[in-house]
């Protein structure tokens, strides 16, 4: 059974439960003294407690999307490599970008393109970076539509915090719903939406830095991404055409990527995000002691030895329940003296760190990141 599946948490719950009635009927008997009437009523205790703990752990993963599979819970994930061999990257059949499934968006099974778009998983092999990583690509219904057969389509990149699962941002934050909601109700264009992990070299946490002798993510998200994009879809290639959003490590990346490369992100979203890189067990030594990669890792510094960059950026926090609020205000007011990046922000009377306070930012913050957007 997976990690992810609604089995495993049915036999969790269903062991917890067997286990808690267990405890009720044998206890009378296990009330006597001995060592083994002890030793049987503290072994049920811990059993049932040990389920109790596993239930919530399950249910806390699905929820939030801790981490994919097993391999990725014991740090044994090695089904996508980082490092690939020149022959990996090809311009033939499927070029850097391929898709190895196609599916209707959550809810929408068996209807039509044209009504509800498509989700591709796809793999993506990075020309520069040589970089590797799976991802989702939304398609909206209007690409499939006669009427606009040759439109080309802003692009959206979404990617989720760390550890973070890219299924969970189709899932369960559903993007690909939110996204064809506000377009038919004429709140937001039709966008092809590009659904990933910051983390692309797993099980690191590489908070999008070109890391000396080490994986190359900040080149991955700057050029290769929007390369194999545009070669496989419909996707506008001109300045303004490409929007980058994301939560907690993904809104720290997509914040720093619009402001490093105003050129190719024309605005940025950041939900729950910090804005320094942190250096900690899951990052390992980011910079090298290259002090400069570590300066143009941190926001407010670019923001003060750097010329304001040509962007939009968006920020969201909470009053209550967000450690980076004061840090957003800050921000805030740090972008607004530059006089010439743009700034917005949603901020929640409360609302924690999680999954449930970024489903009611995705909405206002993916409308307005369509109208940051050309749509050529």
């Amino acid at each position: 059974m997976g990690l992810t599946s609604n089995s495993l948490l049915a036999v969790a719950v269903a062991a917890a439960v067997v286990l808690f009635g267990l405890t009720l009927w044998l206890w009378p008997r296990l009330a006597r003294r001995g060592w083994r009437a002890l030793g049987g009523r503290v072994g049920l205790l811990l059993a049932t407690q040990l389920a109790l703990i596993c239930s919530l752990g399950v249910a806390a993963n699905q929820t939030f999307g801790f981490y994919a599979g097993w391999d990725d819970l014991l740090g044994r994930e090695t089904e996508q490599g980082v490092l690939v061999d020149q022959s990996a990257v090809t311009t033939g059949a499927g070029g850097p970008l391929r898709v190895v499934d196609i599916k209707s968006p959550p809810g929408d099974g068996g209807a039509r393109s044209s009504m509800v778009g498509q989700v591709q998983k796809v793999d993506i092999v990075g020309r520069v970076s040589r970089i590797a990583t799976p991802a989702y690509v939304y398609l909206p219904p209007e690409y499939f539509q006669p009427r606009f057969r040759t439109r080309t389509f802003p692009v959206s990149v979404v990617l989720t915090g760390y550890p973070g699962t890219a299924q969970a941002l189709v899932t369960k934050l559903k993007y690909p719903a939110v996204a064809r909601g506000l377009a038919k109700d004429g709140r937001a264009q039709p966008m092809i939406l590009v659904m990933m992990r910051p983390t692309v070299a797993p099980p690191r946490d590489t908070e999008c830095v070109d890391i000396p002798r080490g994986p190359q993510t900040e080149t991955f998200f700057a050029k290769d991404l929007p390369e194999a994009v545009l070669a496989h879809y419909r996707a506008g290639a001109r300045p303004g055409s490409w929007g980058i959003i994301g939560d907690s490590t993904g809104g720290y990346c997509a914040l720093k990527l619009a402001m490093r490369h105003p050129g190719v992100y024309a605005a940025g979203a950041g939900l729950s995000a910090y804005y320094n890189a942190p250096i900690d067990p899951t990052t390992g030594d980011l910079f090298h002691g290259d002090r400069n990669l570590r300066d143009h890792a941190d926001l407010h510094w670019l923001l003060a030895h750097e010329p304001a960059p040509d962007t939009s950026l968006l920020v969201t926090s909470s009053k209550v329940g967000e450690q980076n609020y004061r840090d957003t205000l800050r921000f805030v007011k740090e972008v607004r003296a530059t006089g010439r990046t743009r700034i917005s922000s949603i901020i929640l009377e409360s609302g924690g760190h999680n999954f449930n306070t970024w489903r009611r930012e995705i909405p206002p913050a993916l409308q307005w990141l369509s109208g940051q957007l050309s749509d050529r």
